[in-house]
């Protein structure tokens, strides 16, 4: 199957109540240009799933500034007023989730784990209708897997079969998010032959990925 689609097509691919996880941090590894092209389309009503909202102007944020985002599964929102605002006004609903937690429930949902015990939150609000689990005397919040309908990535490089290979911290959330949807598209800067990338430097394999745009 030709993995390689326009921009156009992969935008298509996202309708409007979606559940979408978007790699990246701050904007850094996240597929800009797929959101930009997304910013500008009628899709509404989505909920995201990602380490945070980004600045008002740059990647998911501009999701938010356009008011195409009901629901923020993130760990914080302080970078992007707009999502401040949006949270205050009730306008935007956000659940707060700790940034290890958030990965290992991405991970859980992807390995087809039913959750993970932690003690991160016990005592906060963090733990405010969750079930709580004793093993060895020791208190856990079980924090429940999660998954998305669309999975956006970006990455440095890619070969033609899909693997992909993350410039430094741009790899963050990316591999993670990759296992845990039902369709994911990978926006990357640079395309090179198979086997150019070694087979130990795969961050994420062909496998999890379904379509690639070029950078």
């Amino acid at each position: 199957m030709e993995k390689f689609i326009s921009i156009e097509e992969a935008v298509s691919k996202i309708k409007s109540g979606m559940t979408i996880m978007i790699g990246g941090f701050l904007g850094n590894g996240s597929a800009c240009r797929i959101l930009e092209a997304l910013a500008k389309t009628d899709v509404k009503d989505l909920t995201i799933i990602g380490n945070d909202t980004a600045y008002p102007d740059k990647a998911v944020g501009l999701l938010i500034t356009n008011k195409q985002v009901k629901r923020a599964i993130v760990s914080h929102i302080g970078t992007n007023p707009n999502t401040i605002q949006q949270f205050n006004d009730k306008e935007l609903e956000v659940e707060f989730v700790p940034q290890g937690t958030l990965a290992e429930r991405i991970r859980c949902g992807g390995a087809g784990l039913g959750g993970v015990l932690t003690q991160t939150g016990i005592g906060t609000a963090i733990e405010e209708g969750k079930q709580k689990v004793t093993v060895d005397g020791k208190e856990y919040l079980l924090e429940k897997p999660i998954r998305a309908d669309l999975a956006l990535l970006g990455a440095t490089k890619a070969d033609k079969f899909g693997n992909l290979w993350y410039k430094g911290t741009s790899q963050n959330f990316n591999p993670t998010c990759a296992m845990a949807a039902d369709l994911v598209i990978a926006e990357v800067e640079e395309v090179v032959e198979n086997n150019e990338i070694p087979l130990e430097s795969f961050h994420t394999q062909g496998i999890f990925v379904d379509f690639m745009v070029k950078h």
